[in-house]
């Protein structure tokens, strides 16, 4: 089965613990600090594999989780560093954020590498904490904790010419004559049920066709299969419009040509602003006087051609690698870049619990919480040093806090003294 679009779930690995840890040595009464740092969490890369071509494996399989970074250790031992996790996708992947549909990345360039969420920091060892004043810091900090994110990722297939017309009027038979591609042929509707792509060669030149699954009227309001794959034109250069001059599906050729395009304008502007070769299949079924209507009622100058036959192939290729040459190359999408914030570490503010206590919140509080230890009493003078020197104590005194008052900062709940 073909895929491609995907939904996963994403998350970078957790900075390790920085250790508590005094050294010990023969002779020496009182030895010092010696906790090492954690290491650093692995970060989350999407990478370009030029071997995929679908997103089949990300059908069954949907959760990715980068390793959490090694805790320290005595002896200033620092933890490693957890290795990244790399996700490849195919070229033309584009990943957004499923919350918002921003735009994270678009995997265009073949060695693109891109860094969609960055691992926890490890905390630091209680050597880290040693100070004139503090000769032995019975605490250490925690690694940084990162979050969960859902990204969405959708292929958009590289090619510079796309072949849209309505279901079984061609197409695949036209690829597979053009090109080495061998896509299932049948007489019936959906044949395709995927993109196919084929490399034509035009004398010492060769450009690639995208054969694009049949739309039908309504595929750009969700109607059958075209909604699934006309992503697959966005980023083609130039449309190939094949349209059955035979009317052998019982369809007027002049309506189908009108309802195709309508339905590509109506998916997105740009694809029907772009170049059109209208290519007239199944010639050898028509009468003279079906393409001459069409010509007339469309105002186009279309090729006429049987593909079984090779009959205007070679007119095809020369018409299409023509208008390729004026065009300007394939380009990733152009897109305000969407960046998930970084761990917030510099603001707070107070709330009042339903029996009166003072919470304090934010990201310095997350941050002042990893140094923590309950049990000591070094730490906790540590943290409320830290809470005094960041005006945390002169925001709670602006609030009306008084000797005696409750305080909270996510679990750590302590009595207010001036």
């Amino acid at each position: 089965m073909f895929t491609d679009r995907a939904k996963i779930y994403i998350k970078a690995g957790n900075g390790g613990n920085g250790c508590t840890s005094f050294y010990t040595e023969k002779y020496i009464a009182n030895g010092g600090p010696d906790g090492g740092d954690g290491g650093h969490g692995g970060d989350i890369i999407f990478v370009v594999d030029p071997d995929m071509s679908t997103l089949n494996d990300y059908r069954f399989s949907q959760h990715y989780r980068a390793e959490n970074g090694e805790n320290g250790s005595g002896k200033f031992c620092h933890g490693k560093n957890a290795p990244h996790l790399y996700i490849k996708v195919p070229r033309g992947t584009v990943i957004r954020d499923s919350e918002t549909g921003g735009i994270i990345a678009d995997m265009f360039d073949p060695d693109v590498e891109v860094t969609v969420l960055k691992g926890g920091i490890g905390g630091k060892g209680n050597a880290r904490f040693r100070s004139s004043r503090r000769q032995a810091p019975n605490f250490s900090q925690g690694g940084q904790k990162t979050e969960e994110k859902c990204v969405t990722m959708e292929l958009k297939t590289i090619a510079d010419v796309g072949l849209v017309g309505y279901p079984n009027v061609g197409k695949s038979t036209l690829l597979s004559v053009i090109s080495a591609a061998k896509p299932k042929i049948a007489n019936y509707h959906f044949t395709t049920l995927s993109p196919n792509l084929g490399v034509v060669s035009y004398y010492d030149h060769s450009f690639v066709v995208a054969d694009i699954p049949g739309l039908i009227d309504g595929a750009s309001e969700g109607v059958g299969l075209g909604h699934d794959f006309l992503r697959h034109v966005d980023r083609t250069r130039l449309i190939v419009h094949v349209v059955d001059i035979s009317g052998s599906e019982g369809r007027d050729p002049v309506e189908d040509y009108f309802n195709i395009n309508s339905e590509l304008e109506k998916y997105n502007e740009r694809l029907a602003s772009l170049p059109q070769i209208v290519a007239l299949s199944k010639a050898d079924m028509a009468e003279p006087e079906q393409i001459e209507r069409f010509r007339k009622e469309t105002g186009t100058d279309p090729i006429v051609m049987c593909s079984i036959i090779h009959e205007g192939i070679d007119e095809l290729k020369k018409a299409v690698w023509e208008t390729l040459k004026e065009l300007p190359p394939v380009t990733a999408m152009e897109f305000e870049p969407f960046e998930y914030e970084s761990k917030d570490t510099t603001s707070f503010f107070i709330t009042r619990d339903s029996d009166g206590a003072y919470r304090l919140e934010g990201g310095m509080m997350e941050e002042f919480a990893r140094n923590v230890v309950l049990d000591s009493s070094d730490s906790f003078a540590y943290f409320q040093r830290k809470l005094k020197d960041n005006g945390v104590i002169k925001a709670l005194k602006k609030s009306g806090i008084e000797d005696g008052d409750t305080v909270r900062v996510l679990d750590i709940e302590f009595e207010f003294v001036e």
